[in-house]
């Protein structure tokens, strides 16, 4: 080859060098987010399923929402959503996921869905109320629960736009109390089934001088992820607080409770919030299966409806939005994400009490008894007797940049969310209950020794090894998604 044709080619080869080059030192694809809202109000007269028996909607106080908030890297998109529910079934999650996946194109395993635990909503579970053991067609409202998130989905997707990323949290402990109590010996109550086993109760008398010590920790941080344009205003604000619910509603009036006022406390204090497109605060239920509202060391005074939840979603909202003025900002964070349904036995019924809720549920039926805990537990065993060996239980694990967040489709322990955030090796990180499916109280094996209602059979469902395998299975993919960046 002559020099004169050699040089060409050197010439060429150089150019293709500098363009790996340039290829390889070329800053990461910008932040892409966008955030909408969806309508989930249910007619009125619909069951309202937050307490033992359900009951007719005879008003709406405020309306219900999927909040919902897309996040795009350039490579992947992840999806997040808040409903103002008690819980949904896991066939809610499926259909929606998948006409999301349909439409845009994220894929399911992408699109992490959760409930706040709102106890006054329709029911998003299915019927019989909780009966959740496998899955069904859905109901006439599931499937507008369903369609509506898609819809918010894709209302978030029309307005993605460049964005700036930050990480935050603020420690808010003076909301969170655990309801699970030591009692001096021999003041423990009598449980449904007959006999006094238990060695803690929920929600005791407050300010009780039988009251020993909570029976475990609250997680006392609100964590936050927030998006603003470049420089400008904010795009939303996702976050979670281990707090179970607040209350305090009205008699038969549907409310999305604290979660509902304290996003649009929070969007009230930005400037620019009701711009288009507005900006849009969502709080998830972190793990509060054992926390709620009620400080039992002092007797709790009634108030007026929502008095106490608009405190409480107030001062929240003013803690998270002065943290928000200390926040770092970045253009960029890579996305991923791992799902994965979990192979859990459902929790064994004894014979003798199988036997128990057989003659319990008999005997109502002869006397035409009303309905009470004792019946409403005898069914519920029953049904749980019926399910089948074992479920899938749905976990998740999304990367955001340096920040994880796992999931639990359960009412899961404060204990388990603070060993989460401890043991997983990203800088950030939080826990997500009641996401993409439903499967009652989640309590750790050290709980299930100490009794309890969240510990009895009807109210938990799976095994009692249920938290370590979902925990073992979230580190896992925490790992997977750590070796994956490095």
């Amino acid at each position: 080859m002559s020099p004169r044709t050699l040089l060409p080619l050197v010439a060429a080869v150089l150019l293709g060098l500098g363009s790996v080059a340039s290829a390889a030192d070329a800053p990461a694809a910008k932040l892409l987010a966008g955030a909408a809202t969806s309508n989930i109000t249910p007619e009125l007269g619909i069951d309202i399923v937050g307490g033992f028996l359900p009951f007719p909607a005879t008003h709406i106080h405020d309306e219900l929402h999927a909040r919902c908030l897309v996040l795009d890297d350039g490579k992947t998109k992840v999806v997040l959503v808040v409903c103002d529910l008690l819980a949904l079934h896991r066939c809610v999650s499926i259909e929606a996921r998948k006409l999301i996946e349909d439409a845009t194109g994220i894929p399911a395993a992408n699109v992490l869905i959760s409930a706040t635990h709102t106890h006054s909503a329709g029911n998003a579970i299915g019927a019989p109320p909780r009966g959740f053991y496998s899955d069904h067609e859905l109901t006439d409202y599931q499937r507008f629960v369903a369609r509506r998130i898609a819809d918010g989905v894709r209302r978030a997707v029309n307005v993605l736009r460049p964005a700036e990323i930050a990480f935050g949290s603020v420690d808010v402990p003076e909301h969170v109390f655990n309801r699970r109590w030591f009692m001096k010996e021999g003041t423990v109550p009598v449980t449904p089934f007959g006999g006094t086993k238990d060695k803690v109760k929920m929600n005791p008398p407050g300010g009780s001088p039988d009251l020993v010590e909570p029976a475990g920790p609250t997680d006392p941080t609100v964590s936050f992820i927030a998006l603003r344009e470049p420089a400008g205003r904010l795009i939303s604000v996702f976050s979670a607080y281990s707090l179970h619910y607040v209350g305090g509603v009205g008699t038969g009036h549907i409310s999305a409770d604290y979660y509902g006022v304290y996003c649009e406390a929070l969007k009230k204090l930005q400037q620019g919030g009701e711009s288009d497109p507005p900006f849009v605060a969502l709080m998830a239920n972190g793990t509060s299966g054992d926390i709620n509202n009620n400080n039992f060391r002092t007797p709790r005074l009634r108030k007026p409806p929502y008095e106490q939840m608009r405190y409480v979603a107030e001062d929240v909202a003013s803690k998270v939005n002065a943290a928000l003025a200390q926040a770092t900002w970045k253009d960029s964070a890579s996305l991923d994400a791992r799902y994965r349904e979990l192979g859990i036995a459902w929790r064994k019924v004894e014979p003798e009490l199988l036997a128990w809720a057989k003659e319990t549920e008999a005997k109502a039926l002869r006397i035409q008894s009303k309905a009470d805990i004792t019946t409403v537990y005898a069914g519920r065993v029953q049904r749980l007797a019926n399910a089948s060996p074992e479920t899938k239980a749905p976990v998740q694990v999304l990367r955001i940049g340096d920040l994880s967040i796992g999931t639990s489709p359960c009412e899961t322990f404060a204990e388990t969310g603070i060993e989460f955030k401890k043991r997983n090796p990203f800088a950030h990180s939080f826990m997500v209950e009641l996401a993409n499916g439903y499967y009652g109280y989640l309590p750790t094996p050290r709980h299930f020794e100490l009794g309890g209602y969240e510990t009895w059979p009807g109210t938990n469902y799976l095994e009692p090894q249920a938290s370590v395998k979902i925990m073992d299975a979230l580190l896992e993919m925490t790992a997977e998604l750590t070796a994956k960046s490095k």
